[in-house]
């Protein structure tokens, strides 16, 4: 991809808006802000380019109410956001793998109309906003991800590894840019080329239309820079390579071998006949006219490509320029992904009035203690304040004139004096008129502290597999809810019971030996594991803190719940007790620590609600990884 860095530059660079944006993966180096100021020269010089920070609040993106102006004018004046600023032109995001939901689908609803509604303070206007993004992704970890929404809208997805670029890689001037940003409108793409994009598409497993679209348009923007009028197998090749393989979730099915045709026996040659026929006669010379029309009647055939053709074609491009490592990693992103809403490092939030992490204001009265927002309160009352001002100069206007009760010549009455409780305040009206309905309390949010309990299975089954990589997964994870200041426990089952090893607790030394004394062999009382988690879960909640069960097994249970052996009703048993943890609305993880999958702990997994993850080749660290992204601890 580092050699189709200058290509993307000039592709997305003639139509921003078309093509939504580059999702640029890339640490803060020297590379990353060569290819910006490559963009920034490639792009018109009345397209603005403006860096959006991480924290943006609404106002500033959306646009507003400006409250200092409408104070001082007396009637709601707008605030221009950043997003209507930067109307046909460029905003790029710093540490996008950080962005909430609410904001990537404030990019997308811009992305998808392109424009603005302002409807909020008071304010109702429609502002144009058709514009491409740069979404900066600097995550370290492959679980550090550029929201799934905001992505899709993005036309093209590059790394850049903080190499240097090829310098035999293509380069173009902003005037050559500009002369096809002209022309791209003009460019002629046949239903082949978009049929062959839409199968390779479906061949690497792309579900989104949206990729289909933003090649057809890469493919367009690719003809109209190579000085063509119409799209050709390169230029579709080009849109193939840089919009769909990097979108890749599968590679592309083997072609099946053609089993060869058997050998016909071979027909003995005819007997010669006795009377044979005469020669037929030589054909009449054909007509030179028809020698003509002939010939382009094959020019003709021969000027479609076959469609099947160009889609193999097509997806071998593609498929060559799929990331090494790319397909390795998707397992793992998809599970993070399906992760339940429930599940993560972080608790269930808590409704409290007074304490946590302001999430806004909401309309009411300052009771119990609850905080004003003056700002939020101000805002609310800006648009009224002409009304109200004559509303409180037609209640307070002076009645007819009265001489004055005393005379004197200080005009004040005796022993009157400016100070007195008797004498009228001065009639001047308040700047800022708030009433009752205007008040604003700010809201608060408290999240609530984790607990995961890890139900290690001991018995002789998992030790003779995997109950060694299970300790070491265990470990690691422990150690990143240390990290996290979550609390941890962790429930062993083995022979005919399931003990606690370790009741919720945030000492890391404590837990590791509680883990390094743990023998295997025995039984699997799985259904007496699923209690006891249960059970402890219950208590956790109790206190007003928020379980995640993670349970490590093979799934095959053999000891019933009263301790009497036998697979079926073991079995019977152990799916009784998922059923009642999903009824409890637990978060839960099952890792199938088996060499093979096994279908026992997929259907476990399911009874319980839980997430299942198969990882029959992994060690300690892919078992961690995989937890991790799964329960949400990013």
């Amino acid at each position: 991809m580092q050699g189709d860095a200058a290509t993307i530059a000039a592709l997305f660079a003639m139509d921003p808006a078309g093509l939504g944006g580059v999702a640029l993966r890339a640490p803060a180096c020297a590379a990353r802000d060569d290819w910006l100021a490559l963009l920034r020269t490639l792009l018109p010089a009345a397209s603005p380019m403006r860096r959006v920070p991480l924290n943006i609040g609404d106002t500033a993106l959306l646009g507003g109410l400006d409250l200092g102006a409408t104070l001082q004018a007396g009637r709601p004046v707008a605030l221009q956001g950043l997003l209507a600023q930067a109307h046909s032109g460029v905003l790029v995001l710093a540490m996008a793998e950080r962005m909430t939901a609410g904001a990537a689908a404030r990019f997308g609803s811009v992305l998808d109309s392109g424009q603005v509604l302002l409807q909020r303070d008071g304010l109702d206007s429609v502002l144009p906003a058709r514009l491409g993004l740069v979404a900066l992704d600097e995550g370290a970890d492959e679980d550090e991800q550029l929201p799934a929404s905001l992505a899709e809208r993005l036309a093209f997805h590059m790394r850049i590894d903080g190499q240097a670029e090829d310098e035999e890689s293509p380069r173009w001037t902003a005037d050559e840019v500009l002369t096809a940003r002209q022309r791209v409108g003009r460019v002629q793409m046949a239903p082949e080329s978009v049929q062959a994009l839409c199968a390779a598409a479906m061949a690497l497993g792309i579900d989104s239309l949206r990729a289909s679209l933003f090649a057809a348009r890469a493919a367009r923007a690719a003809a109209a820079l190579a000085g063509s009028d119409t799209v050709e197998e390169e230029h579709i090749a080009v849109a193939a390579r840089l919009v769909l393989a990097p979108r890749a979730t599968r590679l592309p099915p083997a072609p099946e071998q053609q089993e060869p045709e058997p050998p016909q026996e071979q027909a003995s040659p005819p007997e010669p006949a006795e009377n044979p026929a005469p020669e037929p006669p030589p054909e009449p010379p054909q007509d030179p006219q028809d020698d003509a029309k002939n010939e382009e009647n094959d020019e003709a055939d021969s000027q479609p490509p076959d469609p099947q053709e160009l889609a193999e074609r097509v997806l071998e491009a593609a498929q060559a320029a799929i990331p090494a490592g790319l397909l390795a990693s998707l397992k793992i992103g998809a599970l993070q992904r399906a992760k339940s809403p429930t599940s993560g490092s972080a608790g269930a939030e808590q409704k409290n009035a007074l304490r946590g992490r302001p999430v806004g204001a909401r309309k009411g009265e300052p009771r119990a203690g609850q905080r004003i927002n003056v700002l939020e309160t101000l805002r609310a009352a800006a648009p009224w304040q002409k009304l109200r001002r004559n509303a409180l100069a037609s209640t307070s206007a002076p009645g007819p004139a009265r001489p004055p009760p005393y005379s004197s010549a200080s005009g004040r009455a005796p022993n009157s004096s400016p100070l007195s409780p008797s004498a009228p305040p001065p009639a001047t009206a308040p700047r800022i008129v708030v009433r009752k309905e205007d008040f604003h309390v700010t809201r608060f949010r408290q999240l609530g502290q984790t607990t995961t309990v890890f139900v290690v299975d001991a018995s002789g089954s998992s030790a003779l597999n995997r109950l060694a990589e299970a300790k070491g997964a265990v470990e690691l994870l422990l150690a990143d809810c240390y990290v996290r200041r979550d609390s941890v426990a962790v429930l062993a089952f083995r022979g005919k019971v399931a003990e606690v090893l370790l009741p919720p607790t945030r000492s890391l030394a404590r837990a590791k030996r509680s883990l390094a004394g743990l023998p295997g062999g025995g039984g699997t009382p799985l259904a007496s594991a699923i209690d006891a988690a249960a059970a402890l879960a219950g208590q956790i909640k109790r206190k007003g803190e928020t379980p995640i069960v993670v349970l490590l097994t093979d799934g095959k249970a053999n000891i019933a719940r009263d301790g009497s052996p036998g697979r079926g009703p073991a079995t019977s048993d152990a799916l009784a007790a998922a059923a009642q943890l999903r009824a409890t609305g637990v978060s839960a993880l099952l890792v199938d620590t088996s060499p093979q999958p096994q279908s026992s702990a997929e259907q476990l997994a399911a009874a319980m609600g839980a997430q299942y993850l198969a990882l029959p080749y992994g060690g300690a660290q892919s078992l961690n990884q995989a937890v991790r992204a799964v329960a949400g601890r990013n």
